[in-house]
């Protein structure tokens, strides 16, 4: 708070101008409390109250925002602004690719924690190395912020990457207070009939119809080229597949769910393979939070972003300058 001592008159007579201007620095810039002020200029506390009030509305008392270091608001409001994003998050974070999950991991972690007030059901994509630091960063919530956790793919793979997909989504349930609720079947099965065999099994179906009652999904979004968790989950898409998808222009995925440079869905066999969350399904769900960044995703995340299948984006500044088309180079200067 700012107190000027000019302004006032333009709006109101001397002596009242006075009163307002001497009960506002009293009030913002000595730290008096309104009762105080009362007893020592011999007016109600009432009064003092509506000459505070008043003193906001002449111009006496005005508000002066003070962007912290490492705050990009700018960068967060050209992001929303330019692709309808309900919220972004920008974090100071460089330096190679792991240095880059660890920074947005923690910026991921920050935002749940200030974000979940209750109620919540979540889903998370199980094969994603950025949510796993999103989970290894997070603290656990006095009270719990939400009902249940559910993976919204399979979960079924190699032993050892299985247990940190199964980690991810049993962790995380701990610290929010909610209940984990998993995926009994692989993420990518090697026909459509396999699939619909599973996605009929009555455990299968209870899962679908979490899916379809979620508030918020917690999600990664991945290149065409798999991230070494997801290859050595055996959950990998087959290079016959990638051959296709490449060939169909894909850029990249949510959920193994592939899409074009503007985030059209690619119609392709894989999409009948899939063990996981609809499409649709997943665009319905009201709080989307896509979590990655990093030059190797930047076409992935422009297009994520540009086609709806995330609505709150964590990332680091250079993808959101890339995003938003600035040059990586030189400070952007952020007005207050």
């Amino acid at each position: 708070m700012a107190v000027h001592a000019s302004g006032a008159g333009r709006s109101a007579s001397d002596g009242r101008a006075r009163l307002i201007t001497k009960v506002a620095h009293m009030y913002h810039e000595q730290g008096i409390r309104q009762a105080d002020i009362a007893d020592a200029l011999h007016i109600s506390q009432t009064k003092v109250s509506r000459l505070l009030k008043r003193a906001g509305e002449i111009g006496v008392v005005r508000t002066v925002v003070v962007v912290s270091q490492g705050v990009h608001l700018a960068l967060e409001q050209g992001l929303e602004s330019r692709y309808g994003l309900r919220e972004a998050v920008v974090v100071d974070v460089d330096g190679d690719e792991s240095g880059i999950i660890a920074g947005i991991g923690s910026a991921g972690a920050a935002y749940l924690e200030s974000t979940l007030a209750g109620g919540e059901r979540i889903g998370i994509s199980p094969w994603s190395q950025t949510l796993l630091s999103v989970a290894e960063r997070l603290h656990p919530l006095r009270v719990a912020g939400a009902d249940r956790v559910v993976q919204l793919a399979g979960g079924v793979g190699e032993g050892a990457v299985q247990a940190k997909a199964n980690r991810l989504l049993s962790h995380l349930a701990e610290l929010v207070g909610a209940e984990p609720i998993y995926v009994q079947a692989p993420g990518l099965v090697s026909t459509a009939e396999t699939r619909r065999s599973l996605v009929t099994d009555t455990a299968m179906q209870s899962v679908t119809k979490e899916w379809q009652s979620l508030t918020m999904a917690l999600v990664g979004i991945g290149s065409v080229q798999p991230s070494p968790l997801l290859r050595d989950s055996g959950n990998a898409i087959a290079p016959a597949d990638q051959d296709q998808l490449i060939a169909a222009h894909a850029v990249g995925d949510v959920c193994q769910r592939y899409f074009n440079a503007t985030g059209e869905l690619i119609h392709s066999d894989l999409n009948s393979r899939v063990v996981g969350i609809d499409p649709e399904v997943l665009r319905e769900i009201p709080r989307r939070i896509g979590i990655a960044g990093g030059e190797r995703k930047h076409a992935a995340i422009r297009a994520a972003i540009s086609g709806g299948w995330v609505n709150v984006l964590i990332t680091d500044v250079a993808t959101a300058r890339a995003l938003l088309d600035e040059p990586s180079q030189g400070r952007l200067i952020e007005q207050p």
